[in-house]
Formats: C-alpha cells, structure tokens, sequence
C-alpha cells in the first residue's frame, strides 16, 4: 500500500483523536461531562491492551498457547477480588490531592522528595521500553504494510520519528493544559476511551476474516492444528516454557500491572471522577478483556496452519495482507495504531507530571528560585512537562531503534511489568501497615531495582550487544553467584519469573525487616494514620490539622500566587474561608489555611516539594509523635464529639418543629374552644333572656287577662323546649366528638325508616304549606345502622329542608343504590347556599355565627351532628347546591352493611 495513504488514515486518526478531546472538553467547561460514567470509566481502563495485546498476544499464543490468557486473567482477578484496594487508593488520592504513583508512596511516607525521585526514576527506567515496543508495533506494522517501503536509514525517512513527533504535539497540547496534575484531563479521557474501541473493532474484524473468511470457523482451525503434532501443545497449559512458574508469575505480574503501571494509576485513580464508576468497571472491563482475546488463539494457530512466514507479532496484520484485503489491512493498522498510541499517551503523561514533581521542579526551586521573587512558576511547570514529554519519547524512540527491535513485544512488556511489581510492598504495606517506614519502602525499592537490573536489564543488554556475553557466564564482575539467569545458583526458572522470585521476595524482605527496626518521622506517623484509616479519617480531612506554628496569611497567598497565578489563587482561597468562616483580614493564618495550601501546591508539584515550600514560609514547631498521636487523638474525638453533638443538634430541631407543632394545635384547639363556649352561651342566652321576660312581665302583671297571660306562659313553655333542645344537641354533639357514643347496630328498612320520620313532619309540613315528595322503591332496603342515629340525620335535613323551602315550595326524599353504597337525596326549592360555603355549613354554629348569610335560622348544629353520625357509620355526607337553584343534602351508608330485597 502506498506510504502517504497509511500517513493519512494515521494522521486523520490523529484528527479524529483532537476533535474527541476538544469536545470532551468543550462538554466540560459547560457543566456537562462526557466521561462522568462508569462505561467510559471502564473503556479507559482499557488502555492496559497496548500493541502487545493487539499484535503481541498473538506472538505468545503462536508459542506458548494458552498462556498468554494469564496476562488478562490477572486484571480479571483483580477487579473482581481487589476492587476495594483500588477504592481505598482512589479515596487516598482525593483527599491527599495526588497526582502520581511516586506521589502516592512518597505523600505515604512522611512526603519525603528521596522517595519520590526514587520511585520516579524506577518507573521511568522500567517504562521507557514498554514505551518503545509500541513504537516498534507501530514502525512494523507501518513496514508490513507499506511492503518495506519505509527506508529508516535515518530519523528524518523514518515514519515512526514523525509518528513519535504527532504524539508529542497531540501529548502536549491535551496533557499539559493544567499545571494542577490532579486535575482530571477529560479530552484526554475521552479520547482513551474512544481508542479502545477502535482497537476493539479493528481486532475483531481480523478474528472474524481469518476465522470466518480464511478458514471455516474456529473448529476448522482447531480441528487442523490436532492433526499436526507440532501444534498440539498449544492446547494444553505446558506450552513452550509455560510451566507452573510461569503462568504464577504473569498471573501475579498481571496482577500488579492493572493498579501499579504508571498509566493504569494515572486512569484507574487520578482521573477517576467518581468512586461508584468501579461497581461497573469490575465486570465491564472483564468483559472487554475476554472480548478482545477471543479470536487471539484461532488468528495464532491460523498463521502457523497457513505459514506466512511472517513474525508472529504481525499475524493479525500480515494474514489479511496477503489474502489481499488491502482496507481491511488498513484498518487493522488503524486498530494497532490506536492500541499502541493510547498506551503511549497516558503513559508518557503519567512519567512527565513525575519527572517533573520529584526530579525538576525540587531542583529549580532550591537553586535558583525563591518564593515572592520569581513571579509565577506556572509557565516554567508546563514547560518542564512539555520538555519531559519530549524527551521521554525520544528516548523511547531511540530504544526502540538500538535495543527493542531484536526483542519480541510481550518480553519486553514482561520486563516493565517486573519493574513496577517492586512498588508493591511499600505502597500495600503503607495502606495498610501503620509500622511500614520510610527507610523500610527505600530499602525495598533499591534491592528489587537492584535485582531486576542484574537480572533482566544487563541480559537485554548483553543481547544487544551492549555489554559483553561473559557475564552472562561469568557473572557480574567475575562472581559466579551473580548470574543475571542463575542468581545466587539458583536455576531452572525462566527469565522473568527468576527475576520476580528473587526481586519481590527480597524487597519484601528488607522492607519488612527495616520497617520494623528503623523509627518512624512525625510526618510518616502522620501520615500512616491517614492512609490505613482513611475512609474514617476522609470525612473530616478539612477540619483535621496536626499541625503548630505561625504562618502569615500573605505569605501563604504569595505561596499560591506563585504556582497559580494572582486570580485563581485568590478565588481558591476566598472560596475556602468562605466555606469553613475563616478571616482572611487576620495576619496570622489559620492552621486549616496552611494544611489547605499544602494540599493545593501538592495537585501541581507534588507533596513533597509541597511540603518543602509551606515549611519555607511557615514557621513549623517540632512536634514529637507522642504529640501527634495525641493530637489525632484529640482530633478524633473531636470529629466524634461534634458527629454526636450535630446529632443531638439534629433531634433537638425535630423535637423543637414538634413542640411547635404541638403548640400551635393546643393554640388552635384552645381558640375553637373559647369560640365554642361562647357561641353555646350565646344560644343559651337567648331563650332565658325570652324567657325571663315573659316571666317578668306574667309575675309583674297580675291583673293581666287570662288569654294573654296564657299566651306568654306558652311562650315560656316553647322557649323552654329550644333550650332543652339545644342543651341535647350539644351533650350528643359531644359524645360523637369524644367518641363514647356507640352505635347500636340492626337491620332497618330504610324505606320505611324515612317514611316514618316523614309522618312525623308532617304537621310542619303542613304548617309551611310546602308539597313533600318521596320517590322510595316499593320494596324493602334494608341497611345494617343504628336506627335511632340514622332516624336523627334524616329528620335534621328533612326539618332544614322544611325550614329554608317557601311557602308553596316542594321537597323530595329519594334513595339511589350506588355499587357499594345507598345514597339518600333530600331536595328542597330554597334559596340554595354559596359553593363556598359548602363545606363550612358542616361546621359546629357556622349557621348560628352566620345567620345574615343565606340562612336565617338555626342554632348551627344539625348539620354537624348528621356529619358526625354519618362518618360513625363510615359513610359520608355532602351538598348540592347553588344559589336560587335549592340544595340538596346526600349522606351514604355502605352497601357492605347493607341488604336489597324485593317483596
């Protein structure tokens, strides 16, 4: 294929990157994130499948058959098993505000720069060839393709230079945009993420071609591969050199690799935007890694049946090719171009913010610069990034061309994979080891390095030619016990998991046994507390300060001014005092303003130059560690003692709203009873006032004719009826109302029930001269009630229905069976009441408080005594009405107490 079109479909890949990560971006700064979810949180994760997974898998599964599934069942185990040391390193480096693995194990061990320039150069040493075997992925690919047109005499024909020059600039632009590394990079994210899939797709389709179009499917394959006794092993779990050991040891490296690989760090916790994206990331990032080796075996076996000749690296790649599927080819180049480009992406960024933190920064600051006389840094940091970016890839680059071409690409990642496994003691031990020190995680770190040099480094070495083969036989300097394959005489191990044996297991060693016999800083006591405890110690980071001396609120200002810039300084820090009631206006800073700029300066140099500039400026008294623990004492009872007292706070205010509820309703039941009283003495009032007058006038009047005499005793008489009356209603009102009336309960007729109680009107009727109208069935309707009760309702409303219809006017009684319920309808032709007062006629004396309203009569308390016996009998009870237009008063009882008979 022609070289510019490869350079183009690279280049418009490269575009295509750039405008995912300005959109994300874009998203971003509007509030709406695109990668704030677990499904793109779990396809980042998936940057761990690098060109050895898309070409190199294929390589170890041509040889060493089903072995190469243990560099994914690693992560597989680790996700579903471990997930909750991940979160617990996820919250650590929220609230520590870490940006780094070397900042992580140097923040644990009391901040210390040693630590961290230690780490630092470990990683990128073990890294940078990692690095450069996805420069020699894409460089092979790039050569198979274009047929070996690629001439590489010098940089300046090498494709792979201009390459390495694209990510630079691509690096550069969206991985430096910040000084603060603890920011999250979501351009940079979404960009991972999209390159997982495009790996994923590109693979995918060479499985399906060289499964499906090549052969006839994946029994085909291994139906042939059976027939050729050279090929059987690669069905059983002993292939070439893949005994025990080995699959123990890439299982355990695996392991290591998915959390303490510098880019797995960088995207598995700093980017991590929220906790909860792990729940989906344990099973779908699994799920991505069984997806994408599922045609690793049958496309391995596949080359070999068919004998393209070609490194075994390149099957995916070189089967297509020469079956002439030239786009195909192409966008499985594409797919390899992605898988190695993403790797090197995060990863150069992960190394650059280190290079930068713990080797650059600390040196510029303590030779030549000053806080309060150089300005802003800001520039010089992302200058220094930039220049590390640029020079960690030319490294890589110039890796690839001396040394990683005569190596195939799973050994060399094996090699990197062995390098950052010597991080494991110090940064588990410092989670959860309170004892582990600072000299012990230093200790550890030189002897494993040590080891993995001696015993993959200088054998890499020795076979480019670097260094003389005698040492292979010899030793190192002459001594037999040096062997870089037989330390120590030990033998019959391969290389890596040799190496892993003795570098692990005495950097274990000697970190165990110097922690336990070295004394631990205040700082690094400080600080154990923090990581091993922290999901109880993160609640109240901000509030928690060990931590004496004087510091100036200007100087700490200054401090942030110089790293971040005048405005965003001030606004970080006026956005803080605001939060926790600080006053900015006092010169002396408060303790939790210091711990605050600390951990701010931490996000863009690291902890420990952090803690080096805050040290410089504030003047720190020397605390013992039993001062400290007394203070995290303290501290911790503190955070207890205000946890109950908000508690207590918190029941306090629910009992106050209740009381005040409580209040108001006694209030409220204090006023309805003064208006009751006075409403009772008001109605009883007025027929004693009646009567007593009539009484008067008889006894003050003796010779008064005996007619008229008659007349004002009868009077008497009438208003000693209402009062009686009245007295009744309100005793039977009360009873309702307390609840000590029962209800007798029987099978009544109701049909009948209401024609007696009609009967019993009728002189009323006949006194108002209105027509009474009863449309009842001729047959019985029996309802189970109290007779008594329910004879009191229907003569209250027939006798107001008689009282508010004129003369010459009409009332109906009418009974509906409605499903579940009898209905009794009373209408009359009267004024008719207001829809707003609908509900208040109900109302104890409403009629009585209202009587120049509608209605004109009444002491008010009939229709609340029907309410009340209706709701006993749990049915209900309502009006009708409109003005001029009559009313018509509805009561219900339920049809489960009531019995329809014909006859």
């Amino acid at each position: 294929m022609n070289n510019w079109i490869i350079i183009a479909a690279a280049l418009a890949y490269l575009i295509l990157l750039f405008l995912i990560a300005w959109y994300a971006e874009k998203r971003q700064k509007s509030g709406r994130s695109l990668i704030n979810n677990g499904y793109v949180y779990a396809l980042s994760l998936a940057v761990y499948c690098t060109a050895w997974t898309y070409y190199g898998s294929v390589g170890r599964a041509s040889t060493h058959g089903l072995e190469f599934l243990t560099i994914y069942l690693g992560p597989t185990i680790m996700c579903a098993a471990f997930w909750p040391v991940l979160r617990k390193i996820i919250r650590i480096c929220k609230t520590q505000r870490i940006n780094s693995i070397a900042d992580f194990i140097s923040t644990r061990y009391g901040k210390n720069f040693s630590i961290a320039s230690l780490v630092t150069i470990s990683c990128v040493v073990g890294i940078i060839p990692y690095i450069a075997i996805q420069l020699k992925a894409i460089s092979a690919s790039f050569e198979l393709l274009s047929a070996g047109n690629n001439p590489q005499a010098s940089p300046v024909n090498d494709t792979t230079f201009y390459v390495t020059i694209a990510l630079t600039l691509f690096i550069i632009f969206f991985g430096t945009r910040s000084v603060d590394a603890s920011e999250k990079h979501e351009g940079l994210v979404a960009a991972i993420a999209a390159e997982s899939v495009v790996k994923f797709l590109a693979f995918i389709a060479a499985g399906i071609f060289i499964t499906y179009g090549i052969f006839n499917g994946a029994g085909d394959i291994f139906s042939r591969a059976m027939e050729r006794k050279e090929l059987q092993h690669l069905f059983t779990l002993g292939g070439e050199g893949a005994g025990p050991s080995s699959w123990l040891s890439t299982l355990v490296l695996s392991m290591f690799a998915i959390i303490f690989l510098p880019r797995q760090f960088q995207v598995g916790v700093v980017e991590n935007l929220r906790e909860v994206h792990l729940k989906k990331a344990i099973w779908l990032f699994p799920l991505y890694l069984f997806a994408i080796n599922i045609f690793v075996l049958p496309i391995a076996i596949g080359g070999m049946l068919l004998g393209t000749g070609s490194d075994a690296d390149m099957y995916v790649l070189s089967i297509p090719l020469a079956h002439g599927q030239q786009w195909l080819s192409l966008f499985i180049f594409i797919g390899g171009f992605s898988a190695a480009t993403g790797m090197i992406i995060v990863e150069t960024i992960a190394l650059s913010t280190m290079v930068s933190n713990n080797l650059v920064i600390p040196l510029l600051l303590s030779r030549s610069l000053s806080v309060g006389s150089q300005g802003s840094l800001q520039t010089t940091i992302l200058w220094v990034r930039r220049i590390s970016i640029l020079l960690i890839l030319l490294i890589a680059y110039a890796y690839d061309k001396a040394v990683a071409e005569q190596f195939s690409l799973v050994s060399i990642g094996l090699v990197s994979f062995a390098a950052v496994a010597q991080l494991v003691p110090a940064l588990l031990g410092g989670i959860y080891w309170k004892e582990a020190s600072k000299a012990g995680a230093i200790a550890g770190l030189v002897t494993g390095f040590l080891i993995w040099t001696i015993t993959l480094v200088i054998p890499s070495m020795v076979n480019a030619g670097l260094l003389p083969d005698a040492i292979m036989q010899e030793g190192i300097f002459g001594q037999g016990w040096l062997r870089p394959y037989s330390l120590m005489g030990l033998k019959g191990l391969d290389p890596i998991t040799h190496s892993l044996f003795w570098s692990l297991s005495l950097n274990t060693l000697v970190f165990t046994l110097t922690s336990m016999y070295t004394r631990r800083s205040v700082q690094e006591t400080y600080q154990a507390e923090i990581f091993t405890d922290i999901f109880e110690q993160s609640r109240y980071a901000d509030n928690k300060v060990v931590w004496k001396g004087n510091a100036s609120v200007r100087d700490l200002k200054g401090l942030l001014q110089t790293f971040l810039g005048e405005e965003r300084a001030e606004k970080i820090l006026v956005n803080y005092a605001n939060r926790h009631k600080i006053d900015l206006a006092v010169k002396r800073a408060d303790p939790r303003l210091t711990n605050f700029t600390e951990k701010i300066l931490s996000g863009v140099i690291g902890s420990a130059s952090a803690h080096i500039m805050v040290t410089s400026v504030a003047k720190a008294e020397e605390l013992g560690i039993e001062e400290v623990v007394n203070m995290l004492r303290e501290s911790q009872q503190i955070i207890e003692l205000n946890k109950e007292l908000r508690k207590k706070s918190s029941e306090l205010a629910k009992a106050g709203e209740q009381l005040q509820a409580a209040n108001s309703q006694l209030r409220e039941m204090d006023a309805m009873k003064d208006e009751f009283l006075y409403t009772v003495t008001h109605e009883l009032r007025t027929p004693l006032t009646s009567i007593r007058a009539l009484a008067e006038i008889v006894h003050d009047n003796p010779d008064l004719p005996d007619e008229q005499q008659q007349h004002y005793l009868g009077a008497i008489v009438k208003e000693t009826e209402r009062l009686s009356h009245l007295i009744t209603q309100v005793l039977n009102l009360e009873r309702y109302e307390s609840g000590r009336q029962k209800l007798h309960m029987s099978s009544v007729n109701l049909t009948q029930l209401i024609r007696d109680v009609a009967d019993a009107t009728l002189p009323l009727i006949k006194e108002k001269q209105v027509e009474l109208k009863l449309h009842l069935p001729d047959s019985m309707l029996l309802v189970e009630c109290d007779k008594d009760l329910v004879s009191q309702v229907i003569y209250n409303l027939l006798s107001n229905a008689i009282k508010f219809t004129p003369e010459e006017g009409s009332i109906s009684i009418t009974t509906r069976h409605n499903y579940d319920e009898v209905q009794v309808w009373v209408a009359d032709t009267g004024k008719g009441i207001p829809e707003d007062l609908h509900e208040l006629i109900f109302d104890k004396f409403f009629q009585a408080r209202n009587q120049t309203l509608t209605k004109p009569q009444g002491s008010g308390l009939g229709l609340a005594i029907c309410k009340k016996i209706v709701e006993l009998h749990q049915g209900k009870i309502w009006v009708e009405s409109k003005p001029g237009l009559g009313s018509t008063f509805i009561f219900t009882l339920p049809s489960t107490k009531t019995f329809f008979l014909n006859g």
